[in-house]
């Protein structure tokens, strides 16, 4: 397929620039949606016709059945506003513009009240293929289509009620795995195999084919209490990913009260992100290869 040329902007890039923009007291601000420039709509355009042309045979049927639902497409940035007037009467959601990350209270606050916080700045074009924080594009592409699929979108606010009470427990950084090995770079079992719905994942065509069709990865069955004593790679692909056998399946594991796994967990020791434990029901045995050639 053709690739267009990027549109240019002729002033100098700003990294993020809605940094300094007044934000409310939970957090969220003004889209300003008409500012973005030609060159940002541009931006959005293509990362979303690469993204889509690699997922169209490797996302999740729910996740690719939800695109539908919400018209997501490469016509520019979304409207925000728009956005939510889609999603609010199939789930209840809405989609809330913020500058980038919001304080853990904050951001628990929003998803029990299925209220998803998107970051409102785009990646500027030096950053297209990896960016350290989320951007409009991983955050609209990668995580609001699932929320129009109801069960997903019960385990995400199920989710901000649990970090209301890990924060009451010391117990953040546990749930915060769980959050990664899921919500960001999630595999699930589908009828003709292994499919993504982890936004991580969805929003870089290029780890959307590592994910799935690499050999140096461990894929390894999902079981609650073995993820939350998982650490993982912030900076580079997974070494380690977990397939969930559905999403109604997730649900009920995040449903439970987790006072019984807390206490369980304060005694674990804490498995590094390229170990197999004896215990795992591993689907595939990575080389690790891709990892050993960087070091």
């Amino acid at each position: 397929m053709a690739q267009a040329a990027p549109v240019m902007d002729t002033a100098a890039e700003e990294k993020n620039r809605y940094k300094n923009y007044k934000r409310n007291a939970d957090y969220t601000i003004d889209q300003d949606w008409q500012s973005y420039s030609a060159a940002e709509h541009d931006r959005w355009d293509r990362l979303f016709a690469r993204a889509s042309e690699v997922l169209e045979t490797r996302a999740c049927p729910e996740y690719l059945d939800a695109m539908r639902t919400l018209k997501l497409s490469e016509s520019g940035i979304p409207d925000m506003k728009k956005l939510s007037e889609k999603l609010s009467p199939v789930t209840g959601w809405q989609v809330v513009p913020v500058t980038d990350l919001v304080p853990d209270e904050i951001f628990f606050d929003h998803l029990a009240n299925r209220r998803f916080p998107a970051g409102a700045f785009i990646r500027p074009e030096s950053e297209m293929d990896y960016l350290e924080e989320p951007d409009i594009f991983h955050d609209i592409f990668g995580h609001v289509p699932l929320l129009a699929n109801p069960v997903f979108a019960d385990f995400m606010q199920a989710y901000g009620k649990g970090g209301q009470r890990a924060m009451q427990r010391g117990m953040l950084k546990n749930l915060a795995r769980l959050y990664w090995y899921t919500v960001e770079f999630g595999l699930v079992r589908s009828g003709d195999g292994l499919k993504l719905f982890g936004a991580g994942i969805m929003s870089s065509a290029t780890e959307s084919v590592f994910a799935l069709e690499s050999a140096s990865p461990h894929r390894v069955r999902f079981d609650l209490k073995r993820v939350m004593r998982t650490n993982y790679v912030i900076d580079d692909f997974q070494k380690t990913y977990f397939v969930i056998d559905s999403f109604e399946k997730l649900r009920e594991d995040c449903m439970q009260d987790f006072a019984s796994i807390y206490d369980a967990l304060e005694g674990a020791s804490v498995i590094e992100p390229h170990e197999l434990a004896p215990e795992d029901e591993v689907i595939t045995r990575g080389t690790l290869e891709y990892f050993d050639a960087q070091t």
